[in-house]
C-alpha cells in the first residue's frame, strides 16, 4: 500500500509551518527529490509490525455495572488464565487501565481514547501470566493519569471502599480500591507523581513505586519517560514483594531501563528491624496542609518501629522541596511533548512502540475540549514553557534533578531508610458534579507534596498503612536507596507483623 504523496501546494504549506518559503518551482523540484524517501515509507508500510505474540487466550470482556461495580473501580472485566504453576499461581490481578491487555479495551480514563483495543500484552502482563496469575480485568484509572484524586476519570468517579462518596486516590484509583475491597489479590499501578502510593494511602493498601526503570514500562501508555514508574499494589507485604520479583528486570524494550539488578525480595521479610537506621524526614512533616491527625498517627508508627529495634533519628533533605518544584517543568512540559504532541509515544528512543495507540491517540486533537481540567492545566503550563522558553526550564530541571537525587543520597548514606507521611491529608469527599474548576483541580493535586519528589529522583518508595483516623486509612512512606527495595520490604514486613494496622 503506497503512502499518500503531497502535492506541490501541500509541500509549500508544510514548509511554511517550518518557517520556510518555497516557490512553486522549488516545491515541485523538492517533491521529485522526496520520492525516494517515500518509496522507503512504502516498503515499511508493506511489512508486518514487530510486536509480541499473544500467548494466553482471552475474551474482550464487558463493562460491569451496578452491584458488580459498586465502587466504579472496574473499567472492564475479562478473565485471562495464566500458566498452571508459578510464583503467582492462584493469585488474582487487576491491571490499571493504561496497561495493554491484548484484545481488551483500554481508554486510560479518557473518552478521547475510548474504543481503543491493544494488540499485544505489556511486558508486566506477560510476566504475571507466565508466573501463574489470573488477570480479572482492567481497573479504572484517572483521565490520562493526571490526578491524585479519583474524581477525574471519564468512566465514573471511583469511591473509596472504606467510605462511599470519598476519594480513593489516583491515578491508580481502581487498582487500589479493588485490592482494598478484596476483589483482587493484587494490582498493577503506575506512578508519575504518586499514583501508586496516593491511592494506597487513602485506601489502606501496600503500594510500591520501585526504583525508576526496575519494572519495564513497555506496553504501558506513558506520560513522560523520565518519571514513568509501574509497580505493585497489594493487601500485604509478602504479596507485594512476590509480585515485584515477577515483574522486575530488563526486557530489552524499555529505554528507562539500565540493566537494573533484581533481588529475591521475599527473602528480606523476616530480617526484623534490629539496628536498621530510619531517618525521619523533617521536610515531609512540614507540608502546609498536613493534617495534625495524620502527623500523630505517623509519629505513633515511628515509635512502634523504634520499639521493634529500629534506630530512629531526624534528618533534613532540603532538596525534598526542590524536587517537588522540578516536577512542574519536567512533568508538564514532558507530558505535553511526549503524551500529547507525541501522540502517546514521542520519538527519539529505542524500544517497542505501540503504533496503533499512536494512531488512535492522535485523535485527541479532534475533541480536545473533552480533555480533563487537570490535563488541560498541565498542558497550558507545558505548552507555555515549550513555546515561550524553548524548553529551557525542562532542560534545566533535568540537570537540577541530579542535585535533588544527591540530596536524598546523602541522607541515605547515614540512614537505611527515610520516613514521612505518604500524603498529608485523609481521603476527602468526592467533589460534586457542579464543583467549581478550582475545587475540581485542587482536589486532584492537594496531596502530592511528599510523593512527587521521589518520581523526579527515582528512589524506591512504598506506602504502608499505619492506622485509621475516623475510619479512614493513614499511610506512611518508606524511601530507600536506588535498588534497595529489599530494605523497604524488611521494614514494612516487621511493621506489618507487629499487629493489625487497623487497630493502631
Amino acid at each position: 500500500m503506497a503512502i499518500v504523496r503531497p502535492t506541490a501546494e501541500q509541500l509549500q504549506e508544510l514548509a511554511s509551518r517550518l518557517h520556510m518559503r518555497l516557490t512553486p518551482e522549488q516545491a515541485s523540484e523538492y517533491l521529485q527529490l522526496m520520492q525516494a524517501s517515500f518509496d522507503a515509507y512504502d516498503l515499511i508500510d508493506d511489512l508486518p509490525d514487530e510486536i509480541p505474540p499473544v500467548r494466553y487466550p482471552r475474551q474482550a470482556g464487558y463493562r460491569p455495572e451496578g452491584a458488580e461495580n459498586s465502587f466504579n473501580a472496574w473499567y472492564y472485566r475479562s478473565e485471562v488464565q495464566g500458566a498452571t504453576e508459578g510464583k503467582l499461581a492462584g493469585r488474582t490481578v487487576a491491571l490499571k487501565d493504561n496497561v495493554a491487555l491484548a484484545g481488551v479495551p483500554m481508554m486510560n480514563g479518557s473518552s478521547t481514547l475510548e474504543g481503543f483495543v491493544p494488540s499485544y500484552d505489556a511486558t508486566v502482563v506477560s510476566r504475571l501470566l507466565d508466573a501463574g496469575a489470573t488477570i480479572l480485568g482492567k481497573a479504572t484509572c484517572e483521565h490520562f493519569c493526571l490526578s491524585g484524586g479519583s474524581h477525574t476519570s471519564d468512566p465514573a468517579p471511583v469511591h473509596n471502599p472504606r467510605r462511599h462518596g470519598y476519594i480513593a486516590g489516583g491515578s491508580s484509583s481502581g487498582s487500589a480500591a479493588l485490592v482494598a475491597a478484596g476483589e483482587v489479590d493484587m494490582a498493577i499501578g503506575g506512578d508519575q507523581g504518586g499514583s501508586i502510593r496516593i491511592p494506597s494511602a487513602f485506601c489502606g493498601t501496600y503500594g510500591m513505586k520501585p526504583t525508576h526503570g526496575l519494572v519495564p514500562y513497555t506496553g504501558i501508555m506513558p506520560i513522560e519517560a523520565t518519571v514513568d514508574h509501574a509497580g505493585p499494589i497489594t493487601a500485604n507485604v509478602r504479596d507485594n514483594a512476590l509480585m515485584l520479583e515477577v515483574i522486575a528486570g530488563a526486557d530489552g524494550l524499555d529505554p528507562r531501563q539500565y540493566a537494573p539488578p533484581v533481588e529475591a525480595y521475599g527473602e528480606a521479610l523476616g530480617r526484623g528491624l534490629d539496628g536498621l537506621r530510619i531517618g525521619i524526614l523533617s521536610e515531609g512533616f512540614q507540608l502546609a496542609n498536613l493534617d495534625p491527625r495524620v502527623d500523630d498517627k505517623v509519629r505513633e508508627a515511628i515509635a512502634r518501629l523504634e520499639s521493634l529495634g529500629a534506630v530512629v533519628g531526624d534528618v533534613s533533605v532540603a532538596e525534598h522541596n526542590l524536587a517537588g518544584a522540578l516536577w512542574q517543568p519536567i512533568g508538564c512540559e514532558g507530558l505535553t511533548a511526549q503524551m500529547m504532541h507525541g501522540n502517546g509515544m514521542g520519538l527519539n528512543w529505542k524500544g517497542l512502540y505501540d503504533v496503533a495507540l499512536l494512531d488512535r491517540h492522535a485523535g485527541w486533537r479532534d475533541d480536545a475540549d473533552a480533555l480533563s481540567a487537570t490535563l488541560k492545566l498541565c498542558m497550558f503550563v507545558g505548552q507555555y514553557g515549550l513555546e515561550r522558553y524553548n524548553g529551557r526550564y525542562y532542560a534545566k530541571a533535568q540537570n537540577l534533578a541530579r542535585r535533588a537525587r544527591a540530596g536524598y543520597d546523602q541522607a541515605l548514606a547515614r540512614y537505611d531508610l527515610l520516613l514521612m507521611p505518604t500524603v498529608p491529608i485523609l481521603a476527602q469527599p468526592l467533589p460534586q458534579a457542579d464543583a467549581s474548576l478550582s475545587e475540581y483541580i485542587t482536589r486532584a493535586f492537594e496531596m502530592i507534596g511528599n510523593t512527587a519528589p521521589l518520581d523526579i529522583t527515582g528512589h524506591p518508595a512504598m506506602s504502608i498503612p499505619c492506622g485509621l483516623v475516623d475510619g479512614l486509612p493513614v499511610g506512611l512512606m518508606l524511601v530507600g536507596r536506588h535498588h534497595a527495595e529489599s530494605t523497604i520490604y524488611q521494614a514494612a514486613a516487621a511493621f506489618e507483623a507487629a499487629g493489625d494496622w487497623q487497630h493502631f
